[in-house]
């Protein structure tokens, strides 16, 4: 178990970053590229680019484009940190060193709230899937079995989370490789019984800004928080063999193909079909593969909709399970949940196939999951709404937190270890700053749209109440000092 922390105003860099962490080294580094490049494709990038494309038009290019780009430079910030100061729980261990425990505390449990609420809606879209197929079955059966292979899978050994990304993430990869191939051979009209397209649909029916910049600024609130998902491969990689030279090749592999897989798609779909079709809630692959004649196009895109909901239900179970254990590490969760399995067998961690697993951690994340989706299918539309809504926002707070921290730690790591810095933000601090602002933007827009000013509002009560509950712990502990 790692150091916690120094609670000077400046705490040592080396304190917290050379212990070893109690938990398996069981992730290779295809499991960690492949999470990185998968992690973040999910139903939001299948179903949800519809609404994009319907506000935003040929635009939406544009739109990815933005939203990738912040992405990009927050994933470069927390690759840094985590190559420097690998630890399970990444981000938030990264803030309290930077800010202090209240900044720690507060990350890491609305980054817990939110995947753990998210985790009900993944189940739940997952197991409405499985019932079209199965009607026999009721949907509450399919999201039991769900839960309870994923919590078996999560507690038997990392390994086994990392087979299942790495597959999960493949099929998902190969799907949309596959569409772009397809998708060109019918924008050049190399396929049967199609003709070159040319750039009408670009060009044609309000040009390629159909709703000027304001309609592409509307375009980056529908699909930022697409992007969301990332981050857990710098918490996965804590417990890889090298943590600091794997997070560094993920990190590396993942932002551009990401960025090529979401904008890629865009083209060809706004290139191949006029914007004006495409309707929110439907997905646009589908519409292109219908288009071209591949038989069941909505079929093969169920399966690719439903591995998604699912590798993403996975991966949110197992970043929630290792955010709330180094919570616990740190003090700032109850100690309970630092019960390990397998740990002090005389076998190497690596050895230990079943050992190192924060089996408690798990329990209670999923345990909390099965709430969530207990609210999700009773009352949709009025609890489980107003608990989602409350982590609708929690996405940019993070990100917000992880772009001041690297503006604290950055410094601070060139003057203690330099040598650690194998992976560097670009043009430091101007980009940083700039993702800042960007940021802010997306802030101040959620601010002023009808649909989204309820998610911003909402999840500012719940970032307060948070931060409340950070500081009057703050409070308590200088009293105790005294």
């Amino acid at each position: 178990m790692h150091d916690a922390p120094t609670r000077a105003a400046e705490p040592s860099l080396a304190a917290g970053s050379e212990g070893k962490e109690p938990l398996s080294a069981g992730l290779k580094q295809r499991h960690l590229t492949m999470l990185g490049l998968g992690g973040v494709i999910g139903a939001g990038l299948f179903v949800g680019s519809g609404a994009g494309i319907a506000v935003a038009g040929p635009g939406i290019v544009l739109s990815y484009l933005i939203a990738g780009a912040l992405a990009m430079l927050v994933m470069r910030m927390l690759g840094e940190m985590s190559a420097a100061m690998p630890a399970s729980g990444a981000f938030s261990v990264h803030a309290e060193r930077a800010l202090g425990r209240w900044a720690g505390f507060s990350v890491g449990w609305l980054y817990w709230f939110l995947l753990v609420v998210v985790l009900a809606v993944e189940a739940t879209g997952a197991a409405q899937i499985a019932n079209g197929w199965a009607p026999a079955v009721p949907q509450w059966g399919w999201v039991l079995l769900f839960m309870i292979v994923f919590t078996v899978a999560n507690l038997a050994a990392v390994k086994n989370f990392g087979e299942f990304e790495f597959w999960f993430a493949t099929l998902k990869v190969t799907a949309i490789v596959l569409f772009l191939a397809l998708s060109l051979l019918a924008v050049f009209g190399v396929l049967p019984d199609t003709e070159p397209v040319g750039l009408t649909n670009l060009t044609g029916q309000g040009g390629f800004l159909p709703h000027g910049w304001g309609g592409v600024i509307s375009g980056v609130l529908a699909v930022v928080f697409a992007f969301g998902g990332l981050e857990v491969v710098t918490i996965a990689a804590a417990e890889s063999d090298d943590p600091a030279r794997a997070v560094g090749r993920a990190v590396r592999s993942a932002v551009w193909r990401i960025l090529f897989f979401y904008v890629g798609s865009m083209l060809v779909i706004v290139t191949l079909l006029p914007w004006s079709s495409m309707e929110p809630g439907k997905s646009p692959y589908v519409a292109v593969l219908d288009s071209i004649g591949v038989p069941g196009a909505g079929q093969i895109m169920n399966i690719v909709v439903f591995v998604a909901l699912l590798s993403a239900l996975n991966a949110n179970l197992y970043g929630s399970s290792r955010m709330v254990f180094s919570l616990a590490e740190r003090g700032e969760a109850p100690r309970a949940l630092l019960k390990v399995s397998g740990w002090g067998s005389p076998r190497s961690r690596e050895a230990d196939s079943g050992g190192g697993v924060p089996r408690r951690a798990v329990l209670a994340s999923v345990a909390f999951g099965f709430v969530s989706v207990l609210l999700n299918l009773k009352w949709p539309d009025s609890v489980f709404l107003y608990m989602l809504n409350a982590v609708g926002a929690v996405l940019l707070f993070v990100w917000g937190l992880i772009a001041v921290s690297q503006l604290r730690l950055r410094p601070r790591i060139e003057r203690e270890s330099p040598g650690k810095l194998t992976l560097r933000m670009w043009a430091f601090p101007y980009l940083t700053w700039a993702a800042l602002l960007a940021m802010g933007g997306v802030l101040v827009l959620m601010l002023t749209d009808e649909v989204a000013r309820p998610q911003l509002l909402w999840s500012a009560g719940a970032t307060g109440l948070v931060l409340l509950v950070a500081g009057a712990r703050e409070l308590r502990d200088r009293r105790a000092r005294r």
